[in-house]
């Protein structure tokens, strides 16, 4: 299965609100919490390996190319 990174959401600002919604009332622990739990539970529903992997090179690449744009050096660069 091949990683989509083509805007798919039926409903992108319904997902987007539903998100912060998520996150409303908790402090920083819980909600890094919900956000790993948010991550397994998807993670489970795409079940593919070798996807899961691409999505997470795609997420260090877009955090790495925010902290170069910015000028600063990402501490687990190498």
């Amino acid at each position: 299965m091949a990683l989509n990174t083509e805007p798919n959401l039926a409903r992108p600002d319904d997902f987007y609100e539903a998100l912060i919604d998520m996150h409303r009332g908790l402090d920083d622990t819980r909600s890094q919490s919900a956000n790993a739990q948010l991550i397994l539970l998807l993670a489970n529903h795409i079940g593919d390996h070798a996807t899961l992997l691409e999505a997470i090179r795609h997420a260090r690449e877009g955090v790495a190319d925010a902290t170069a744009e910015a000028g600063e050096t990402h501490p687990l660069a190498a």
